[in-house]
């Protein structure tokens, strides 16, 4: 059985590892650290450490400013709040600055479950993806969020990363974490599946269940959302009858999006979405709301299957 692990709490402890070599991290919180994880750094480093209560929108902007004096600032809350709450922040004070301020965001998508549709993000890569000088980065599991914090440290500029709330599984065999390059996890010509977060293993057992059907479909992890791996998808989609896109998000401006606009540009293939379709979440149990918003392996086998006639 693979390894189950909290994607946070992977950024908790990969946060407090990184804080002993790099002196200049600062640590943000908005009345959350225990959820997001970063109380495992303000128990090491309590100095480096604020907790704003819930001001967001005032902590994004004091991240900005501290940012602007040479520190590298990890600032944290659940995704609807970084994204939507202080938007304007992150737009003006930080990115149009391009100041090196990394947003952790926490509890993104429906697999938040029972705090329902107020606390459930499903917007917030569109939010995040419009706004020049940021990177996004939506890790599949625990050790890719490992990896993905690591990465915006050593990165100048500021980054969006996208965590969830539950346990997920480890996925083996993803190779190195490359930032900006997708990971091939599954070769295939007939279709291919775009993934990125949770739905990557949706798209590993969806490709297994299309394999007894006789159906070869190349499995892609589209960590990084930007910059994008616009190479990996219209090498997939000259090879391929056709594209999947599988996110825990809307299917407007999101991962959906930014492939349906290379592809539409580079090299025309019928792309279908697997996403939330103009709804709000809702209160339930992270694997029934899978279900209800058609995010689960078999909603990828019947996309691929449209594809193929």
């Amino acid at each position: 059985m693979p390894e189950l692990l909290f994607q946070r709490e992977e950024y908790g402890k990969t946060l407090a590892e990184l804080g002993k070599t790099n002196k200049d991290i600062v640590v943000l919180d908005a009345d959350l650290s225990g959820s997001t994880k970063t109380s495992i750094f303000a128990k090491v480093f309590p100095e480096r450490f604020f907790n704003f209560g819930v001001a967001e929108q005032n902590m994004m902007a004091t991240a900005a400013g501290i940012a602007s004096c040479g520190k590298t600032v990890f600032l944290s809350t659940f995704a609807i709040f970084a994204s939507g709450r202080a938007w304007d922040q992150l737009r003006n004070s930080v990115c149009y600055n391009n100041f090196d301020v990394k947003v952790v965001a926490t509890h993104a998508g429906v697999s938040v479950g029972p705090d329902g549709a107020s606390h459930q993000a499903l917007e917030d890569v569109a939010l995040t993806r419009v706004i020049p000088n940021i990177n996004i980065i939506i890790p599949c599991d625990g050790p890719q969020a490992r990896e993905a914090v690591t990465v915006a440290a050593n990165t100048k500029g500021p980054f969006y990363i996208r965590l969830g709330r539950p346990k997920v599984p480890t996925l083996e065999g993803k190779g190195d974490f490359v930032f900006g390059k997708a990971q091939v996890l599954k070769p295939g010509d007939d279709v291919a599946i775009i993934a990125c977060g949770i739905m990557v293993l949706e798209a590993l057992n969806a490709a297994q269940i299309l394999a007894a059907q006789g159906i070869q479909a190349r499995v892609i992890n589209m960590h990084t959302i930007r910059p994008l791996d616009n190479e990996t998808i219209i090498k997939a989609a000259h090879e391929t009858k056709g594209l999947i896109v599988a996110e825990e998000h809307s299917v407007i401006g999101g991962l959906a999006s930014a492939v349906e606009y290379v592809v539409a540009e580079q090299c025309p293939k019928r792309v279908i979405s697997i996403g939330v379709k103009g709804r709000y979440g809702q209160s339930g149990e992270p694997a029934e709301l899978l279900k209800e918003y058609h995010l689960t392996a078999d909603d990828i086998v019947k996309a691929a299957r449209t594809i193929l006639g």
